[in-house]
Order: C-alpha cells, then sequence, then structure tokens
C-alpha cells in the first residue's frame, strides 16, 4: 500500500518498562480517532527501544552506563532531526532514561509547556529544559563526578520570547496578568537579572525575576494571578509541577500528558508529546499501567496533528463515562486492567451511553 505524501506522519518513540504497553494504546486510540477522516494517519516507529533509569541499573558499571545514555540520546536525537526534515509535527514519546532526555532537549532546546486551570483562574507554565543543572556533561574522576552546564543570553531570550508567544496564543485578547521568571540566579553573578532586564525593555513589558522559594511563599500565602504566565528554571519546576497540578490544574500526575517544544530553528514546528508520569518499570507487562496520559496525549495528537475536530472533547467525555462507570486501574482504585480501560474508552467513543463492555476485564481476571 502506497502512502500518501500529504496525510500526516507522527512519530513514536518508546522506552523500557511500561513504553510498549503505552505505545500499544497510543496507536489503538489514534487509530479509532482518525479512522475514516481524511488523510488516514501513518505512525513511524523510532527502531530502538530506549533505555529507562531502572533498565540501565542492571549494567556492570559507570562507563557502560554512559556510553548507553549517549547512544540513547544521539539515536532519538537523530530521530527528532529526521522526522522534522520529513515533514512530521508530532512525536509521542513514552518515558525514557531522563539523562539521555536533557542531552537531546539541552542539543534541541526544549522547553516542555502546560496550560493549568481550576476555579475560573488559569496558569502558563513553561519549563526552561535548554540550559542550568539538568544540561551539561558529567566528567569523572576516581571518587568524584563534576557536572558542568551553562545558561546563556541567547537561551534565555528564545525561552522568553517564546513563552509570550505561546501566552497569547492560549490567551488570545492579549491579557496576561503577570510574567514571572522562577530561577535560582543569585548563584549566577548578576548576569541573568541583565539579560532579563534587557529582554522585558526591549519586548516592552514587565518580567519579574525572583528566587524559587519566593515564588513558593507567594504562591502559599497570596496565590498566584489569573493568567499568570509562569517561565521556570528545571531545577525548580520539575519538582514543582506535580505541586502546581494539584493548585492550578485539579488533576492527578498519572493522568495527564503534556508536550515539549523545540526552539531549535531546524525543528520549528515539531512537538513532542509525554505523559507527565515515568516509566513504572516495577509494573511493567503486567497490564497495571495508567494509559489515561496517554490516552489524551492521543487525542491532543490527533485534533493538533491529524485534523481531527473535537478529538480532544470526545475523548473527555469518554473518560468520564468510564469514571461513571468506575472502570480505572488500580492506581486510581479501580481494578480494571491497562487494556480493559483503552477497550472501554474505545467503546464509549463509538457509543456514549452504551452499558460497561463485556471485555472490560478485571485485573487478574480472563
Amino acid at each position: 500500500m502506497t502512502h500518501d505524501p500529504s496525510a500526516p506522519v507522527i512519530g513514536l518513540a518508546v522506552g523500557r518498562g511500561t513504553g510498549p504497553e503505552l505505545a500499544d494504546v497510543f496507536e489503538r486510540v489514534l487509530g479509532a480517532l482518525t479512522a475514516g477522516h481524511p488523510g488516514t494517519v501513518t505512525i513511524e516507529r523510532s527502531p530502538r527501544l530506549y533505555h529507562s533509569y531502572h533498565s540501565l541499573r542492571g549494567e556492570p558499571d559507570i562507563a557502560r552506563i554512559r556510553e548507553l545514555t549517549a547512544a540513547d540520546a544521539d539515536h532519538y536525537e537523530r530521530f527528532c532531526r529526521t522526522r522534522a526534515e520529513r515533514g512530521t509535527t508530532a512525536i509521542f514519546r513514552t518515558a525514557v532514561n531522563a539523562q539521555s532526555l536533557y542531552l537531546v532537549r539541552e542539543r534541541l532546546r526544549a522547553v516542555k509547556v502546560d496550560l493549568l486551570g481550576a476555579d475560573g483562574h488559569s496558569l502558563l507554565l513553561v519549563r526552561d529544559q535548554a540550559q542550568g543543572f539538568y544540561t551539561g556533561e558529567n566528567a569523572h574522576t576516581p571518587g568524584e563526578l563534576t557536572r558542568t552546564m551553562t545558561f546563556g543570553r541567547e537561551i534565555t531570550r528564545s525561552v522568553v520570547r517564546y513563552a509570550l508567544r505561546r501566552a497569547r496564543q492560549e490567551w488570545p485578547d492579549g491579557r496576561i496578568g503577570r510574567i514571572v521568571m522562577a530561577y535560582k540566579f543569585h548563584l549566577l553573578d548578576g548576569a541573568l537579572d541583565a539579560w532579563v532586564s534587557e529582554l522585558a525593555e526591549e519586548l516592552g513589558v514587565e518580567i519579574g525575576l525572583f528566587q524559587p522559594d519566593t515564588v513558593n511563599r507567594n504562591l502559599i500565602t497570596h496565590g498566584l494571578p489569573d493568567r499568570t504566565l509562569l517561565i521556570a528554571g528545571n531545577e525548580w519546576a520539575d519538582i514543582m509541577h506535580v505541586m502546581l497540578l494539584d493548585r492550578f490544574g485539579s488533576d492527578r500526575q498519572e493522568n495527564r500528558c503534556t508536550e515539549n517544544v523545540f526552539l531549535d530553528p531546524a525543528l520549528a514546528g515539531l512537538t513532542e508529546y509525554q505523559t507527565v508520569h515515568g516509566s513504572a518499570d516495577d509494573i511493567a507487562g503486567r497490564g497495571l499501567v495508567n494509559p489515561v496520559a496517554t490516552i489524551r496525549a492521543a487525542a491532543r495528537v490527533a485534533e493538533g496533528h491529524a485534523g481531527r475536530t473535537g478529538a480532544v472533547e470526545a475523548v473527555e467525555k469518554a473518560l468520564r463515562i468510564l469514571e461513571e462507570r468506575g472502570i480505572s486501574t488500580p492506581d486510581l482504585g479501580g481494578r480494571h486492567s491497562t487494556t480493559a480501560v483503552a477497550d472501554a474508552l474505545l467503546d464509549a467513543l463509538d457509543t456514549p451511553g452504551a452499558g460497561t463492555p463485556a471485555d472490560a476485564a478485571l485485573v487478574g481476571g480472563s
């Protein structure tokens, strides 16, 4: 069968642990959402099964771990660049060893974007993954590891400028309540302060640069204004993301997907979707992993990159049906397997209001 060159191609990168199970869910849901629509989607899967942190722990020595980490990073970077060159606009990636991922994110200048909202208030979180402690290289000497990392004026400019563009996209009337940057800038000799001041003047906006503990204190004491654009160094944002979800997102980490945008000009237009949760190696192959975040990622890819208008809302309605029927995996207090939840979701998409499908197997059942 010849591939239609006008049809969208979606990338898929799979890590170890529960990655293969979730990749299957993604393919099934994306296929169901786009079936019968013009330009049937093709999924291009990376040929490499990438390591998780836990799969690397069985390696015999540090040198071997470093070798595999670098190999995964190099391969995934090439995969992203190749897909971008060929016109792919979206990749779904399951959880992969963070050290490999951050090598790629540094090289491709990535930011993680998550729009959070609850009680009529919204917050746009833009996590700077392109610089700082999470990036850089390790050097080993006997009994010691030295990590070298960089902050850069041009990287900071590209992150802030993208964040403003994204905020205006999310809030089209142009009203941004406040722009806050949370970075450990006291350790940077005043350089970050100077770059941000210059950029704020150039862009004609007011930007508040704060230490992370100050942002935490203000969040606890006063909250943050509606439509806060929060640009944050990953040292703080990675830890606080789940707390911000609790405060603003009204959602669990296990149920949420998010996106990474690459600011390298060669990858302009390519967005990577991922689950917020990790690889969960301890339950791999047991049918216990929660597929909700993956299902939501498939919906966002279908709507945003495959022309399936209404996919996100259709999936949210189906998920509400599952919640009403008590169909969920054990991490949410349910008794259903990964496959059973996915089956029930697809059934709810096809026949809203129908009864619980007979094949919604309980964990441990037949």
